[in-house]
């Protein structure tokens, strides 16, 4: 007992990061394995990767320089030609939080190309007549759209990013209606700190908002008169082949369009490669192209780096000398889904370092420094 107390002592003072619980052992899958769930594989060195690079990225991981990690995933030119995992295994189910939201564009887009959604002004609240009355009525609420909520720039007063807001996600989550939760917030003032949507960049003010998202999962229920779930796999998972979903669920049953989804990191790498495939997989069309280009451009600035599609990111990452622009997905704890057209390049990289300072500066550095070309 006194021996086995002794050595977990040591062990601890000779690894003081969370991290040593994961493989010590640098991966090396420079050739990933082939399985039957339609991807192509190739090695890291024959689509440009620098494997040097990548055994540096793996060793840092391993040292606890990040923290964390739980996968890392890289396909160039189609093909899937990295793959390391430093946390459970390819089967592995990685909850990438709000990355979600960009599946959801994925199924709006599907919606609008099946015209179960009529348009982009569809009216969020008119879609809810047993929701009514609603607090805080105004006419400017009815007015909300889809296009408000796929570009987090509706009038209600809704900021994740604020603790104070009476929208925040942690809210709503307390509630057993999360619909109605969004329907009955208040309209927004401006602050003269907060640049009004005329003053804006695209016309629009940008608030971070999983409840809007979350009830745009109700107005696509309510459109394709199917669950979202249900829906989501017959249109998108099924034809990716995608087999292992698991959704978060509200209190009443409406699976969470704004976060949580759980999917595996070669499954979430398909749903990058759609997108770089401008909307098809295999040669079959899934989402309209027109869809995935009118995602991936501004509609709405965010900060002096950043824009917003339609649930996308939009940022240049910095290499030397050299920028990389990317449409991604993102989610608490870094996770990242990033698609990098110039280099015909989508990376996953998971993370289960949740609500933690500096957790998307670390993935972004693991791009930056490790993965992306320095030329």
């Amino acid at each position: 007992m006194f021996t086995k107390l002794w050595t977990l002592v040591l062990l601890t003072l000779l690894f003081p990061h969370p991290t040593f619980l994961q493989s010590r052992t640098p991966h090396n899958n420079f050739a990933p394995e082939s399985r039957s769930d339609g991807w192509a594989t190739s090695d890291a060195a024959s689509v440009g990767l620098d494997p040097a690079a990548l055994t540096r990225m793996e060793q840092a991981i391993a040292n606890g320089e990040f923290k964390k990690i739980t996968s890392i995933l890289v396909a160039r030119h189609g093909k899937l030609a990295y793959e390391a995992y430093f946390d459970g295994s390819a089967d592995s189910l990685r909850d990438t939080r709000s990355a979600t939201k960009s599946i959801t564009n994925m199924l709006t887009g599907i919606a609008l190309d099946q015209h179960l959604l009529p348009g982009l002004d569809a009216r969020v609240v008119s879609y809810f007549p047993e929701k009514q009355p609603i607090a805080n009525p105004d006419p400017r609420k009815n007015a909300v759209s889809v296009e408000d909520v796929l570009t987090m720039s509706s009038i209600m007063e809704c900021d994740d990013w604020n603790d104070v807001s009476r929208g925040n996600e942690e809210r709503m989550y307390l509630i057993e209606d999360w619909v109605k939760f969004f329907l009955d917030l208040p309209v927004k003032g401006f602050p003269p700190w907060k640049s009004r949507p005329q003053d804006s960049p695209y016309g629009r003010s940008f608030s971070y908002c999983t409840a809007s998202v979350t009830t745009l999962g109700g107005v696509l229920e309510k459109t394709t008169h199917m669950k979202l779930a249900d829906f989501a796999a017959k249109n998108l998972f099924r034809p990716l082949g995608i087999e292992h979903v698991q959704w978060a669920y509200s209190p009443l049953g409406l699976a969470q369009a704004g976060g949580g989804l759980q999917l595996e990191s070669r499954d979430l790498l398909k749903l990058g490669q759609l997108y770089l495939n401008r909307g098809s997989w295999n040669g079959k069309a899934l989402v309209s192209e027109a869809w995935v280009t009118s995602s991936t451009t501004p509609h709405v600035q965010i900060d002096g780096q950043t824009k917003y599609g339609y649930l996308w990111w939009l940022k240049d990452f910095q290499v030397g000398q050299r920028s990389w622009f990317a449409y991604y997905m993102s989610g608490n704890g870094g996770n990242k889904v990033a698609v990098f057209p110039q280099l015909d390049m989508v990376v996953v990289l998971t993370s289960t370092n949740y609500n933690t300072k500096g957790m998307h500066e670390q993935t972004d550095r693991l791009l930056t420094d490790y993965v992306l070309p320095k030329q």
